[in-house]
């Protein structure tokens, strides 16, 4: 295993960076597809969300491997490399199998223990299998990232510890009121109808909004929206959709808009932003989920305005309690990261069992074949006999020592049993290759569509 991943986030860098450096679907898939185009890297997956963005790669050199990843993202992200450079952080094997692992459990979010980033490594994973860029290696470790980011959830308190940046964003919103106090009978916009937009429209529904307008730049996702906030038995609050060039009617009725879209520029500029609050008697809020921003930040300034956005959700998530559960979970991440290396370091000799064993039928073949026509008054009950034997006898010869390197192989440092085990048996690499590929095809296949 050669896992390397590079990247930025809200403990590295400045929202000014993230901001600027933030990634497009188009520009995700198009550094995946050049990741694997460059020499050192046999896989990729990209993890990007409002505060953070990782590349993993698989490589077969890690010097390489890093000033490849490096140039790769400043090229996509439009940051020069000169300036990104000194807010990247590095990983390499273990240390990036914990790292990502620490991420899905929401130790490394901005708000500690929130568990949206499991859907957003659900995403990643699902793009790389989509574009065929995640392999084994992989798809094993977002897999299993996956299920320990569960077992912290389930088995400890780290939900505790923090809450969604959605619920995050509306306490500091709410600046100390309860929010379902705050926000009961108000009326909600929300811009944008994605994952984190449709998370704070059902989350504003279920702190009592008198009614929710979802305003998106295609019109079905934001219809969509609106029939599952109002299907029967679900929050039962008020909803209805409408156009982008509505906004800035809706913005002199709402008391509360949230904004989280995709673009690349300003939703709601500072003018727009003004002009609504001269037709207004009663404060805005306004939450900014979005990287880059939404909401233009002059907005801080204007009286009777309250903008929360990515940057005071850092600086006010900095100073958040941690729970005593966070200790525990740092636990789980620990086994975990132990259990994936032992599993992967004693997956890696599995093909040259296979080819050992393979190569020992074969010479039991021969062998009995030789038999036959020294002996050919052998019948079928005498040759069936002899040949069992002869495999009886190269079984036992072989059990010990490949269940022993199987042992010796996962554990730290094991990686050159399966180099001894080719050399002391005269192996053909090309047989281990072709049972390696064999065994990945068969691990994709297993692998599409499992989370």
């Amino acid at each position: 295993m050669s896992l390397l991943v590079v990247g930025l986030s809200h403990r590295s860098a400045p929202v000014s960076v993230l901001e600027r450096a933030s990634l497009s679907a188009d520009a995700r898939s198009k550094l995946l597809h050049d990741t694997l185009a460059a020499e050192p890297a046999a896989e990729g997956a990209v993890l990007a969300t409002c505060n953070r963005i990782e590349l993993y790669a698989d490589v077969d050199k890690f010097h390489a491997g890093v000033a490849e990843l490096s140039t790769l993202l400043a090229q996509h992200s439009g940051v020069g490399l000169e300036e990104l450079t000194p807010y990247l952080y590095v990983h390499y094997e273990d240390r990036a199998v914990h790292h990502l692992f620490s991420v899905a459990c929401g130790l490394d979010s901005m708000v500690v223990g929130e568990g949206q980033i499991l859907g957003q490594i659900k995403d990643a994973l699902a793009v790389g299998q989509e574009l065929h860029t995640a392999g084994r290696l992989l798809n094993d470790l977002f897999q299993q990232a996956l299920r320990v980011g569960k077992r912290a959830h389930s088995e400890t308190g780290i939900d505790r510890a923090g809450q969604s940046l959605v619920t995050f964003g509306l306490e500091q919103l709410a600046d100390g009121t309860d929010v379902t106090d705050w926000a009961r009978g108000k009326r909600a916009l929300v811009i944008g109808a994605g994952s984190m937009s449709s998370l704070a429209a059902a989350t504003l529904a279920r702190s009592g909004v008198a009614e929710i307008v979802v305003a998106n730049r295609t019109a079905a996702r934001a219809d969509r929206l609106v029939e599952i906030l109002t299907e029967p038995g679900s929050t039962g609050v008020a909803a209805r959709a409408v156009e982008m060039v509505a906004v800035g009617d809706e913005l002199t009725r709402a008391d509360i808009v949230v904004s989280c879209t995709g673009a690349t520029g300003l939703v709601l500029t500072g003018e727009a932003v003004e002009t609504a609050t001269h037709a207004r008697t009663e404060p805005l809020h306004l939450l900014d989920l979005a990287m880059p921003r939404d909401i233009d930040a002059a907005a801080h300034r204007m009286p009777g305005v309250r903008l929360v956005d990515i940057e005071s959700l850092a600086e006010a998530s900095a100073d958040a309690p941690m729970a005593a559960d966070v200790d525990q979970v740092r636990g789980i991440v620990s086994d975990e990261v132990a259990a994936f290396g032992a599993a992967q370091r004693a997956a890696h000799i599995t093909p040259t069992v296979v080819a050992l064993r393979a190569m020992a039928a074969d010479v039991v073949a021969g062998e009995v074949a030789r038999l036959e026509g020294r002996l050919p008054g052998l019948d079928d009950k005498q040759r069936a006999e002899i040949t069992q034997t002869v495999r009886r006898v190269v079984d036992k010869l072989l059990h010990a020592p490949t269940v022993r390197v199987k042992q010796l192989a996962s554990e730290p440092g094991g990686a050159g049993y399966a180099d001894a085990l080719r050399t002391l048996f005269d192996l053909d690499p090309g047989t281990v290759a072709s049972v390696s590929r064999a065994d990945l095809n068969d691990g994709d296949v297993k692998n599409r569509g499992r989370v």
